[in-house]
C-alpha cells in the first residue's frame, strides 16, 4: 500500500479548562508565551488530496476555525462525549450549509447516544427537517477495535474507558492519536505496533485518576516504540519550556498551531 504525505495540525492542546484557567493567577496562566496559551483539545488532518478531517469539536471550535482560516471540513471524528470534545458540534453548521449535504461523522454508538441527548434540539424529528440545522451522516464504530473508511480515508481505531465512558483512539497510517487515557487493555500495544508518531494526553506531573501524568505518558510512549511523541490535553500545571527541558528529546509538549507531516 502506498502511503502519502498528509498534514496534522493541533487546533488545541489544553485540558478541559483550557489555559489560562479562568480566575487563576499562577505563573503559567499569567504567562505571555503563546506556548502556554492552550485551547481545548482538537486537531485537523489534511490529506494529500486536500480532504480535511476534524478530530473533536470542543467549546473553542469557532475560535480555532477562524484562527486557522479553515474553509471546509470534509469529515468529523469524535473520540468521546465529554464537553471539552463535543461542545462546539453545532458550530459546524456553516460547513453543512456550503456543502449542502450532511457532514460525515465517525464515532461510537455510545458517544452518539450521549450527543443525541445533550443536543436533542438538533435531532428532533421535526426540527431536523429544517435546512438551518446541522446535519450529520453517522458512521458508527461497531466493535472495540477495527478499521473503517471515512471519505475514502482508512482509519484504524481502538477503545478504552475514562470513568466508565467509552473513548476511542485512532490510527492514521504511521500516526496515532490517543487522548483522555488512563486505563487501557494490554492489547493496545499490538494495535499501535509500528506507529512512528504518537500523540497522547498528559495532564500534569502529579497523578490523576483519569489521565496520564507526564511520566506515565513517557512510559507509554516507550512501550509503543514511537520515534516521536507529542503530549496534548495539557493543564496549567505544565510550563512549556521547563517541561520540555525535563522530557526526553523524542517526547515534547505539543502547542496550539503546531503542524507537521505524516504518512497516511
Amino acid at each position: 500500500m502506498k502511503h502519502t504525505n498528509s498534514q496534522f495540525l493541533f487546533l488545541g492542546t489544553g485540558s478541559s479548562l483550557g489555559v489560562p484557567v479562568m480566575g487563576c493567577q499562577c505563573l503559567v496562566c499569567q504567562s505571555t508565551s503563546e506556548f502556554n496559551h492552550r485551547l481545548r483539545p482538537s486537531a485537523l488532518i489534511t490529506t494529500s488530496h486536500e480532504k480535511k478531517i476534524l478530530i473533536d469539536c470542543g467549546p473553542d471550535l469557532r475560535q480555532q476555525i477562524l484562527r486557522h482560516r479553515i474553509q471546509a471540513i470534509d469529515g468529523l471524528i469524535i473520540t468521546h462525549a465529554h464537553n471539552d470534545h463535543t461542545a462546539g458540534i453545532d458550530d459546524l453548521r456553516p460547513f453543512c450549509y456550503r456543502q449542502e449535504k450532511p457532514l460525515p461523522c465517525l464515532l461510537s454508538k455510545e458517544t452518539a447516544q450521549d450527543i443525541f441527548k445533550r443536543f436533542y434540539y438538533m435531532f428532533d424529528q421535526e426540527t431536523s427537517k429544517h435546512q438551518s440545522v446541522t446535519k450529520f451522516d453517522w458512521h458508527y464504530l461497531e466493535k472495540d477495535t477495527g478499521s473503517i473508511s471515512l471519505d475514502e480515508i482508512k482509519i484504524e481505531y481502538l477503545t478504552y474507558e475514562q470513568l466508565g465512558m467509552k473513548v476511542n483512539g485512532f490510527r492514521f497510517g504511521n500516526l496515532a492519536y490517543i487522548c483522555d487515557i488512563r486505563s487501557y487493555p494490554s492489547s493496545i500495544f499490538d494495535l499501535l505496533k509500528g506507529v512512528d508518531i504518537l500523540i497522547v494526553s498528559a495532564l500534569r506531573f502529579t497523578p490523576s485518576a483519569v489521565h496520564f501524568s507526564v511520566d506515565e505518558a513517557v512510559e507509554f510512549s516507550k512501550k509503543v516504540g514511537a520515534s516521536k511523541t507529542w503530549l496534548t490535553h495539557i493543564s496549567h500545571d505544565l510550563e512549556h519550556e521547563k517541561t520540555n527541558a525535563y522530557l526526553p528529546a523524542n517526547v515534547q509538549l505539543a502547542y496550539d498551531g503546531l503542524q507537521f507531516e505524516f504518512l497516511l
